[in-house]
């Protein structure tokens, strides 16, 4: 009976206490650095929401974050600084502050103020590196005597030692950092590094391991590494990427050896995992001037073992107020990578055209063969020859029209997202001399295109897009020139809010005639919100003119806005746009609806 009664006592049974709302006050130390840093480490904070707990967990979390915030103001130099933190007011060591916590009311919830002063800031003392240093390697620390003694900044000192030892073919060079010695009396912190430079050794042999349909010929041809090389970890992760740019990887690993070969050097593993060969994508876009366009492709990634691309194309255009009726185009696509030497490609085209558009009606077999010769990382060139046989209808009358060219063009790009831009700059310039076999003579077709991207805050959310574009026909006027190499204006590539090559000389009718000279200037602001989700806003210029000088013609005006959904592949587009200046026969907005951004 005594047991049961004991049992039976209701005050002695422990319970779990009810969770206890409670909102953080992190007082600024006049350190933004720290702060962040504090906020970042905060598990009040981060668990404030989450996971509400009762009086004493409650606690026990503060006094871990009171230890966190303690190391964060040491890690930046303040090792004299001073941590409190109090629930309403009551200090951690308050004997009562469990039964207080548990006992206050869920609202309003139970405030927790988190002070930190830091003190004196400490600086390094003496900076020593301990160990054996190559003569040859002299790296920069990054840190001296006198300077903050933040602790990032020792580990980055400590990992650009390591980088120059490494890049200096010392592959097995370790760098410790031995404990650092304090002294409060000078507000002093001195570090030394500990150096380990093992032996240093050329590449040895290499091996790839994961081949099936590559050849290793091919790739040792074109590999950055040899044996005998220098080991360096730059020089192997360049070869790594240049090896994915092929497009036939999915991955690429050069992995070290543990230990050096007999002859002391250093083995090599290139393990791959190659893609599937082939390939299909599908696409669509739709503007109220070209309607919309169905395209599907079918690619060979590696068709004869050499990374050897072959791309078949087709595509549909149906409705649009800049068309007469649908059109269509196939076309086939030869690339042969490291052609006759390295990072020159040899790239064949095959395309035949039917579309119907209001300046001219358009039936036409292109070809061309051109070589690309990568110059650098950003710079290219390309030389080819062109030829094409057509026949054009233009106000009731269809002429045939058989010509060759030899284009000509200097590339850069430093941009990295090629549907997605957001830092960096494109330019094309172009020269394509043209010789028509039938009546008409030679004319010469010039071109600059460019467009930078600003990155306002430097994480890709907000931007500012600038295009321009200035082209110019030499040598004939308007009509020796087939209309489809006439030079227009209007249109999502120009000025938006305009129907696709509206803008520029007419005929009597008011149907467009092109023209021998064009220009054309764009600038977008884009901002992204929330995590899918962007807008952007957009003014563009132009004018085309039939005297083949640029800037000569009347200017013309869009402007308009869209939306963006940002997706693993690109952004979705929908711009709507006006034009500010109406043309004859023009609409009274437009609307662009595609993958990618406008330009």
């Amino acid at each position: 009976m005594f047991l049961t009664a004991i049992l039976g006592l209701g005050p002695l049974v422990a319970r779990a206490a009810d969770p206890q709302p409670y909102g953080v006050e992190l007082r600024p130390t006049g350190d933004a650095a720290l702060d962040a840093a504090v906020k970042d480490s905060s598990t009040l904070l981060s668990l404030q929401d989450k996971t509400p707990v009762g009086g004493f967990a409650l606690l026990q979390r503060a006094r871990d974050d009171a230890a966190r915030f303690q190391e964060a103001a040491r890690a930046f130099g303040y090792y004299d600084s001073t941590v409190v933190v109090t629930f309403d007011a009551r200090p951690l060591d308050d004997p009562a502050l469990v039964d207080t916590i548990d006992h206050a009311p869920a609202t309003p919830p139970l405030p927790v103020t988190v002070t930190i002063v830091p003190g004196p800031r400490f600086h390094f003392g003496q900076v020593t590196i301990d160990g054996a240093l190559p003569p040859d390697v002299a790296p920069s620390l990054g840190i001296a005597t006198g300077q903050d003694s933040v602790a990032a900044a020792v580990v980055a000192a400590r990992d650009r030692l390591l980088t120059a030892l490494r890049e200096a073919s010392y592959p097995f060079a370790a760098v410790s950092l031995p404990p650092a010695v304090l002294h409060r009396d000078r507000r002093e912190l001195d570090v030394s590094f500990e150096v380990a430079t093992g032996p240093r050794a050329p590449l040895g042999p290499i091996r790839f391991t994961g081949l099936h349909d590559v050849s290793e010929a091919f790739l040792r041809k074109r590999l950055l590494l040899q044996p005998g090389n220098p080991f360096s970890p730059s020089t192997i992760d360049r070869a790594r990427q240049d090896l994915l740019s092929l497009g036939v990887f999915s991955s690429v690993r050069v992995i070290p050896a543990a230990q050096l070969d007999p002859d002391g050097a250093l083995p090599l593993d290139v393990d791959v995992a190659e893609r599937k060969s082939h390939a299909v994508d599908v696409g669509a876009a739709w503007s109220t001037d070209l309607g919309a366009n169905a395209n599907v492709a079918w690619h060979h990634r590696n068709l004869f073992g050499e990374a050897e691309q072959l791309n078949l194309t087709a595509a549909v255009q149906l409705g649009g107020d800049a068309t007469t009726k649908p059109g269509a185009q196939v076309g086939a696509q030869f690339i042969k990578p490291d052609f006759l030497r390295r990072d020159q490609s040899l790239e064949i085209d095959l395309n035949a055209v039917d579309q119907n558009l209001i300046p001219y009606e358009q039936r036409a077999l292109t070809e061309r063969i051109g070589i690309t010769r990568k110059l650098s990382p950003h710079w290219s060139v390309q030389a080819g020859i062109l030829g094409e046989q057509e026949e054009i209808r233009q106000e009731g009358v269809s002429r045939g029209y058989t010509f060759v060219g030899l284009p000509l063009s200097v590339k850069y790009d430093s941009t990295i997202n090629l549907l997605d831009p957001v830092n960096g700059m494109r330019a094309t310039a172009s020269v394509t001399p043209v010789r028509s076999l039938g009546a008409g003579g030679t004319y010469v077709i010039t071109e600059l295109s460019a467009s930078t991207y600003l990155d306002l805050g430097n994480q890709g959310r907000s931007v500012v897009a600038l295009r321009g574009l200035v082209g110019q026909v030499s040598g004939a006027g308007v009509f020796g020139v087939p209309p489809d190499q006439r030079l227009y204006a209007g249109g999502t590539g120009t000025v938006r809010g305009y129907r696709y090559q509206s803008i520029g000389p007419n005929f009597a009718d008011g149907k467009p005639t092109g023209g021998t000279a064009v220009s054309a200037a764009t600038v977008e602001f884009r901002q992204r919100f929330l995590e899918h989700w962007g807008a952007a806003a957009f003014l563009d210029v132009g004018q085309a003119s039939a005297d083949g000088k640029p800037f000569s013609a009347n200017w013309r005006a869009g402007a308009g806005a869209g939306v963006r959904y940002y997706t693993p592949i690109g952004p979705i587009r929908a711009d709507f746009a006006v034009p500010l200046i109406p043309v004859r026969g023009g609409d009274s907005f437009e609307v662009y609806v595609g993958i990618g951004q406008a330009f």
